[in-house]
């Protein structure tokens, strides 16, 4: 899931918003394809050797990959090289750049564009070239160093999710708070340097097991609402269980609910299903993916679904996907299809229990889902499902693909792989 999401026009969203409130910050137009992507994926991608990749972000012609692992080569089989959960490489050729070579000390779980040619990065690490850096830095794209006046911290815990539009950068995890500041599991800060920005002040609370997280989180493409997800069953003091959607003049929910994430779908290790989020490119909804426990349970767990982009409460799904027992974990969306990653055997399966129920169709690890139907398209390539796809980035000219598993489409493209469009 991309972790980022372009904003669209901005004038007629200015004309609307109430005196007083800040207009979002322009940024480039949204991705979008006029078809498909490709099965065969491109034979230029690195291969990372070990672990797992959780994100993925193209900026400009630079490909820069986040995740849990120590070992990356080039496509060509040359020698892998020792690089830890943070690289990058060329759009198109693959070839890795040298200049950029962060030291960063746990695992990076997500990416932002930062300004200024810069990638700011968040996750579970305590330091970056060797100086404390807890859960968030901005680094430049030139030569991996941490930029000086980007001085954000966590107090406690981690980031599991950041998004951003150029100025703002939004921050999802487990911390207690940022900078010294009490603002809990959600903030937003100046994407410059990292100060906390105390207009943004919604209060996440009452989780409904474990320790209070936010897991997900999802920018619109007019930079006015944030969805996010996560442990909590409440914002504000308002019954938002599990996703709520947030208006980013202010940080106060709006109407937009649902309840349709109230049922159990897990177990006691798990304390949240809900999964990535992703905007389609024109803001007018999103979906959702979610996991699960070991037992197939009503509702939507393990199952993608699309929700309508509007200011009404109690809403329902305009459609869900369900796998019939396995979970998703990744979705991206253009106006062609919603793609979607897991470990998931099947599709269109809701009276399956981890067998092919009627009508079910045979998806891999990856799949493709109508944004109209909320049926399972005819794109197929498969993969080797392990624990599943975590990152997916669509960019102008294809779709990356991050996992744990070195079989894509029947070819050897380890943990990494970009369907093109052609």
């Amino acid at each position: 899931m991309n972790s980022t999401r372009p904003f669209l026009a901005l004038v007629g969203a200015f004309l609307l918003m109430p005196t007083g409130t800040a207009a979002a910050a322009p940024a480039a137009p949204p991705v979008d394809h006029a078809r498909v992507v490709s099965e065969k994926p491109a034979p230029w991608t690195p291969h990372v050797l070990d672990g797992t990749v959780k994100d993925i972000l193209l900026i400009g012609d630079t490909v820069v990959v986040a995740g849990k692992f120590n070992q990356v080569a080039e496509a060509d089989g040359g020698r892998a090289r020792d690089i830890r959960n943070l690289f990058a490489f060329e759009h198109g050729t693959g070839r890795l750049l040298r200049g950029f070579e962060p030291r960063v000390d746990g695992t990076v779980t997500s990416l932002a564009e930062g300004p200024e040619g810069t990638v700011i990065a968040g996750g579970e690490f305590q330091t970056v070239n060797g100086r404390p850096s807890r859960g968030l830095t901005r680094l430049s794209l030139r030569d991996g160093r941490a930029v000086p006046e980007f001085r954000a911290a966590l107090d406690g815990g981690h980031a599991t999710r950041i998004a951003g539009d150029g100025d703002n950068l939004y921050v999802g995890g487990t911390f207690s708070g940022v900078n010294g500041g009490g603002q809990a599991a959600l903030a937003r800060l100046d994407a410059r340097t990292g100060k906390v920005d105390p207009g943004f002040a919604p209060r996440v609370s009452e989780p409904r097991r474990g320790a209070l997280k936010v897991q997900d989180m999802a920018l619109s493409p007019d930079g006015r609402r944030l969805v996010v997800n996560g442990t909590f069953t409440k914002v504000n003091g308002k019954d938002r269980y599990q996703i709520a959607m947030l208006d980013t003049a202010g940080g106060t929910p709006t109407a937009w609910s649902t309840r349709a994430y109230e049922p159990e779908c897990d177990y006691s290790r798990i304390h949240t299903y809900m999964r990535q989020m992703a905007f389609a490119p024109d803001g007018s909804y999103f979906a959702v993916v979610t996991a699960g426990g070991p037992e197939v349970k009503p509702g939507l767990c393990k199952s993608v679904s699309r929700f309508e982009n509007t200011d009404a409460p109690g809403m329902e799904p305009t459609w869900s996907n369900k796998t019939g027992g396995d979970s998703l974990y990744a979705v991206e969306v253009t106006s062609q299809a919603v793609y979607v990653g897991g470990h998931q055997r099947w599709m269109d399966n809701p009276e399956g229990a981890l067998n092919p129920g009627p009508g079910s169709v045979a998806r891999e690890g990856i799949a493709a889902v109508d944004p109209r139907t909320g049926k399972a398209l005819e794109w197929n390539p498969g993969r080797t499902r392990g624990h599943g796809v975590e990152a997916l980035h669509a960019t102008s000219d294809g779709l990356y693909v991050g996992s744990d598993t070195d079989r894509l489409a029947g070819e050897y493209h380890a943990r990494l792989g970009m369907f093109p469009l052609s």
